[in-house]
């Protein structure tokens, strides 16, 4: 998968939720993620900037928990209009491929930039498939966001093992 396409900037964007909000955030655990999705040279992240990243990732969870593509696209139209700026085209100084930006610069702070990005690809997903392009754990103990992108029933969980984790909880109420 391209690093750039939208498909990749929005798996990036639910796994850095998931780093931020499931598991314990930190400088090295987001920076992981980061250079996963193939961000290179020095981060320069510091706990601030995870910290504001953590709540740009709460926000961006509630777009995915959106019970439908309307509420969903009303929460994007917020996101944007608050983070995004107008569109740009970087290479990063020749060392990426040509690439669209919505934050102020390239420079701008991280949490500027996983909203505005993050907010953009789920819009660009959300109008492409004329539904919510992902979701949230339907298991109570869960919760993580994960992307959904296939074709038939929407998923309801981030992973097989939350799925049958439930389904045998299931079984088991009906067999008391």
């Amino acid at each position: 998968m391209e690093v750039h396409s939208t498909k990749a900037m929005a798996v990036r964007a639910v796994d850095l939720c998931v780093a931020l909000l499931h598991e314990q955030p930190s400088i090295e655990s987001v920076s992981r993620v980061l250079r996963a999705h193939g961000e290179t040279g020095d981060l320069d992240l510091g706990e601030e900037d995870v910290m504001a990243m953590r709540a740009a990732a709460a926000r961006l969870s509630e777009v995915l928990g959106a019970p439908t593509a309307g509420e969903a696209a009303a929460r994007l139209n917020g996101l944007l209009a608050g983070a995004a700026r107008a569109p740009r085209l970087t290479s990063h100084g020749g060392t990426t491929s040509w690439h669209l930006h919505v934050d102020s610069a390239d420079d701008a702070p991280w949490a500027e930039w996983f909203l505005a990005s993050s907010a953009l690809a789920l819009a660009v997903l959300l109008a492409d498939h004329q539904r919510v392009p992902g979701g949230l754990c339907a298991s109570a103990s869960c919760g993580r966001p994960f992307m959904d992108l296939g074709g038939g029933s929407p998923r309801r969980y981030c992973s097989s093992r939350c799925a049958t984790r439930e389904r045998v909880a299931a079984h088991r109420s009906r067999a008391v």
